[in-house]
Order: C-alpha cells, then structure tokens, then sequence
C-alpha cells in the first residue's frame, strides 16, 4: 500500500485589479507565499489572508492553499 506524506504547502491570494477597458474582462493579481507550515489549519491561513489584505491596496477575492506530497510505497 502507498503512504502519502505532505512535504510543502503554499498560500495564494487572488486580488482583485479592477476591469479591463478594452475587453470589459475582470483583472485579478496575485500574491504568493512560500513554504508555509504544513500544520497550519484553514482558519488561520484565512485569517493571515484578512490581514494580509488589509495592508493591499486590492480587495480579496479569493484564497488557495496549494500541497505538495511525496508517494511512496509502504515499507
């Protein structure tokens, strides 16, 4: 049976950059964050968001969190 063990997470907020006048199409920014814990629960990582933002010029429109992880068989 294979193990799966997360070794990286990272923090992505999509902000908000206004309307495009050419194309009418909404432009989104984004600001990334690395090597964030991999302990971290959802709650906190929205609330470093919030706070994050709060310094941003930009509203938030959205948060990711993206994992990595190794596979490997079970020994």
């Amino acid at each position: 049976m294979a193990e799966q063990q997360m070794v990286d997470s990272r923090l992505r907020l999509i902000l908000d950059d206004g309307v495009d006048e050419n194309s009418g199409k909404q432009l989104y920014k984004t600001k990334g964050f690395n090597n964030v814990k991999i302990s971290a629960t959802a709650d906190q990582l929205y609330s470093i968001a919030t706070a994050v933002t709060a310094l941003q010029e930009r509203p938030l429109v959205n948060v990711e969190r993206n994992d990595s992880s190794e596979i490997s068989e079970d020994a």
